[in-house]
């Protein structure tokens, strides 16, 4: 599997966590909903109107309200953090997260709790001497790395 697959199979993951996570908190997934969540995996935008010119152009039926009900929906669940520039974000009681799956070179893929992916970066931090040490509240997936 190249990175290229394997990046389009993760944001497919995400997107499908997300979709769950609308579902159980009683929304429709809508095809305008779908494809926001899609562009914001995959675009990397930074903003609500960067968002919109990119939904505009695939359905031009999406209006900027729609973009900005999306977002806040999309923030209210836990999915995005608008502080991070529209990230995946992992908080420390964040209900979408499962385990954390690491793909290594040879394939092979490696599972954690993201509690106990949270500890290993907490070490890797003190021994670099970032944390101070506090721990790891949150974990943020950019989606263009």
């Amino acid at each position: 599997m190249t990175a290229n697959a394997e990046r389009r199979e993760n944001t497919e993951e995400r997107k499908e966590r997300i979709l769950k996570e609308l579902r159980r908190n009683g929304f429709r997934i809508t095809s305008q909903r779908r494809l926001l969540i899609e562009i914001i995996l995959s675009e990397g935008c930074s903003c609500c109107k960067e968002i919109y010119y990119q939904a505009v152009r695939r359905d031009p039926s999406i209006g900027i309200a729609t973009v900005y009900r999306m977002v806040r929906t999309l923030e209210d669940i836990g999915a995005i953090s608008r502080k991070n520039m529209y990230r995946i974000g992992c908080e420390e009681n964040c209900s979408m997260c499962g385990d954390c799956v690491l793909i290594l070179e040879n394939r092979e893929r490696v599972s954690f709790s993201m509690e106990e992916f949270r500890e290993a970066a907490g070490e890797v931090l003190r021994r670099k001497g970032y944390s101070g040490g506090q721990r790891v509240k949150s974990v943020l997936w950019n989606q263009n790395g």
